[in-house]
């Protein structure tokens, strides 16, 4: 069976990733499997050009089939932001608190503007040093009143999932996955990986 990195050291996102993946015909490798690799510096200004630059560095470095994604929140009333800079929204080492904090601030200074938000994940493959397979996971929703939920990681707990009536930090995992973009975008991975595993077998 082929070997696979996922390009991530975020254990929240590889345990995600793992679910959807399960019946790949891959075996899932991540950066926590390997010697430490100094991260890049991202600095697409799209998360399709992050995912495709991250799984380029890595497979460059490994030598290995590579998967990587660049994924964040859209946020409508702050004009698309923390988008491409969601991980490093206000600072690198800011807390998540501290980011809701501040996007709560903003959205009061503006009350009549939308909540409208939207989690976007862009996914790159990469295969002989060549981008061979991209897609583009997106879930909309809104930006709840306050943070709620256990659950998640990341800004789950201000995301609100109209048809669930809830944010994606007061569901379950599988109802997270079932509809969030990550889960979007590795499944359509995943079916990709599949179909080429079939048309390989029958050639």
């Amino acid at each position: 069976m082929r070997r696979l990195l996922v390009a991530t050291t975020n254990l929240g996102k590889l345990r995600e990733i793992r679910a959807v993946m399960s019946d790949a015909p891959v075996e899932l490798l991540s950066l926590s499997d390997l010697p430490r690799i100094e991260e890049p510096e991202e600095t697409g200004a799209t998360f399709e050009e992050n995912a495709r630059l991250k799984a380029l560095y890595y497979a460059a470095r490994t030598s290995l089939w590579t998967v990587a994604e660049d994924s964040g929140l859209v946020i409508d009333a702050l004009g698309g932001e923390p988008g491409v800079l969601s991980a490093r929204f206000l600072r690198r080492d800011a807390s998540y608190s501290e980011r809701f904090a501040e996007i709560f601030r903003r959205l009061d200074d503006n009350p009549r503007q939308p909540r409208t938000a939207r989690f976007v994940a862009a996914l790159a493959c990469v295969s002989g040093g060549e981008v061979v397979y991209e897609t583009t996971g997106v879930v909309e929703g809104e930006i709840a009143a306050a943070p709620r939920g256990l659950g998640g990681f990341g800004y789950d707990p201000i995301f609100v999932y109209p048809p669930y009536g809830k944010t994606l930090a007061e569901v379950t995992e599988p109802e997270k996955i079932a509809v969030a973009h990550r889960g979007i975008a590795f499944r359509r991975f995943a079916q990709w990986l599949a179909s080429s595993e079939r048309r390989e077998s029958s050639g």
